[in-house]
């Protein structure tokens, strides 16, 4: 029996013009470590990279089992464990290196964790997607309450421009000091604050329209394109050459923008994917041109690489299953400055990996 390579890399009808460059990838099973404290993670809803290659994880502490948490019965029912706090944050090796966050004096905290992202100035960004959910937090690395844009309550719709609805993911443009944020779960527009003082800037929905919540009807790849995002409008992230790329993720698509919210093109990606979509974040690859898209795909639960240029999938890896390197509802994905890869599980996934690049040499 001819045992399959430990390479975690599909080769799907290679263009010629990157048969040589298509990056490679491990898993480490080793990472993270244990966390301290008797500390378990829940459902992992996020993921993200700081300037020091530092990996932030946000999980939602709520969602574990009585008998994943039966430590904290009084008396307990088990060993193990207790729910670590909702925001991680590790270093390349897997040691847990500060954990925080949850209901504090100031803000509003969230009924369902969403999303993080560390901006240019080291800020931490998180979200929720709770019903009630309809707002973003501004921290500081080591938890302080820094701003709040939006509010909880009922949900409105995408033309209230003081609340969000149950938003999905952030992005903060270093050039500009302007918040993005898929919005979401609720709405179907990206929205756009100033990141300093939360002063609404614009949004837009499909194809730079403005957004509507007129209920789509049920995704059908034979059908035209939607001309509105469907819920959720689950990623956003801007690249280095200006443009703005959003997850349409039950539609299919990645739709890409310029900052003013004007439409330059659309990619579908897994097209006949009919469960809960096949765009679920996005990040980019860390060469000069930032020539690759990988893409996370929660329903067929596997990892692309996309020419970021074409949308052209030239390689995947994953399956569904619980092994080491295979997930199950894989949510989000990052990419550090070496290329490794660090990927987040919701449902009963409830774990992060890591896999570590392992060539062709960063160009």
């Amino acid at each position: 029996m001819k045992l399959a390579s430990s390479f975690a890399v599909l080769a799907l009808s290679i263009a010629p013009a990157f048969a040589d460059d298509l990056p490679k990838f491990q898993v480490d099973a080793s990472w993270p470590k244990t966390l301290p404290n008797n500390w378990i993670m829940g459902q992992a809803a996020g993921v993200a990279v700081d300037a020091q290659d530092h990996i932030w994880v946000i999980q939602r502490p709520r969602t574990l089992t009585d008998d994943e948490k039966a430590a904290t019965f009084n008396p307990p029912r088990t060993k193990c464990c207790a729910p670590a706090p909702p925001v991680l944050e590790f270093d390349q090796d897997g040691n847990l290196l500060r954990a925080w966050g949850g209901p504090g004096q100031g803000y509003d905290w969230f009924e369902n964790e969403h999303g993080i992202n560390i901006d240019h100035k080291g800020f931490v960004w998180v979200g929720g997607n709770g019903n009630n959910d309809g707002h973003v937090l501004k921290f500081t690395q080591d938890g302080k309450f820094v701003m709040q844009i939006g509010k909880p309550g009922p949900q409105t719709g995408s033309a209230d421009t003081t609340r969000l609805g149950r938003p999905a993911d952030t992005e903060v443009d270093p050039a500009t000091n302007e918040i993005y944020i898929a919005d979401g779960y609720g709405n179907h527009r990206i929205i756009v604050f100033d990141a300093d003082t939360g002063a609404y800037k614009r949004h837009w929905g499909a194809y730079g329209k403005p957004p509507t919540d007129t209920k789509l009807p049920a995704y059908n790849p034979a059908a035209p394109p939607a001309q509105q995002f469907a819920n959720p409008v689950h990623c956003v992230k801007i690249s280095k050459d200006g443009l703005v790329y959003v997850c349409d993720r039950s539609n299919d698509r990645i739709q890409v923008f310029r900052k003013d919210g004007s439409f330059v093109k659309e990619f579908f990606v897994a097209k006949q994917t009919l469960q809960q979509g096949s765009v679920w974040d996005l990040d980019f690859w860390p060469d000069a041109k930032q020539t690759f898209l990988m893409n996370a795909d929660g329903a067929n639960n596997e990892v692309r690489t996309l020419v970021r240029e074409t949308g052209e999938v030239v390689a995947a890896f994953g399956r569904n299953g619980r092994n080491a390197g295979e997930f199950h509802w894989i949510h989000n994905l990052a990419v550090d400055s070496k290329g490794n890869i660090y990927t987040t599980e919701v449902d009963t996934g409830k774990r992060a990996q890591k896999f570590r690049y392992v060539g062709p040499p960063l160009k």
